[in-house]
């Protein structure tokens, strides 16, 4: 199921860094963390510790994720910041592109969520076994052909938001595991993690990172 590996060579785009915390708006392409094998290696926790030797991973994104993503700059605010994401305190807004006109414009798809072994890494959906995934959706603009829909996942299975906008039957534009026909024929996975709100390690604030979708 995977495509050829061919990060993006783009320099780092760094939304918030202090003491604690460092906040990235991660290029889709690149993977989050090494995969196995040299030719896999080139990773963005790799070039966050080229600059930040320190840094220190608190959660991921797809490969083809493109948007916000935190690391500590202690074992402190590593523990901290994960803490919230497994409490599901963080809060986490996508922007995706979707085929078909999505109604209607809000809703919540609740569905069980399983790796789907022999197809690995996909995942799909399962009421017997599957981990409990949530998501709500909101229509932002739409036509015959596409959705753009602004997503809030309240849960963190892998491929979530992928899975769930396929069950709607309106699989997001690019998705080269889930998308079929002209729906998959873009560029890149029309998928952005645009903003994340998270308390800081040190003085336990709310903040508030945005980074816009470049599509």
């Amino acid at each position: 199921m995977e495509t050829e590996y061919n990060p993006p060579d783009v320099p780092l785009t760094v939304l918030h860094d202090d003491a604690e915390m460092l906040v990235v708006d991660k290029p889709s392409g690149l993977l989050s963390v090494p995969g196995k094998g040299e030719h896999l290696a080139d990773c963005l926790i790799a070039r966050v510790q080229a600059v930040w030797p320190h840094a220190l991973l608190v959660h991921r994104l797809d490969r083809d994720t493109s948007g916000v993503m935190v690391f500590g700059l202690t074992p402190h605010a590593q523990r901290f910041l994960s803490k919230q994401f497994e409490l599901r305190a963080a809060k986490k807004t996508y922007v995706a592109r979707v085929w078909g006109r999505l109604t209607p414009k809000t809703g919540r798809v609740d569905l069980p969520l399983i790796v789907d072994w022999p197809n690995r890494p996909k995942q799909h959906v399962d009421h017997e076994n599957g981990k409990p995934a949530v998501t709500d959706w909101r229509v932002l603009r739409d036509s015959e052909a596409e959705s753009r829909v602004r997503l809030s996942p309240k849960t963190g299975r892998s491929h979530q938001l992928r899975v769930h906008m396929l069950a709607l039957g309106h699989p997001i534009l690019g998705d080269q595991f889930y998308a079929t026909g002209p729906a998959r024929d873009f560029e890149r996975l029309m998928l952005h993690s645009e903003e994340l709100r998270i308390k800081h390690p040190d003085s336990g604030k709310m903040m508030r990172f945005r980074a816009s979708a470049p599509f």
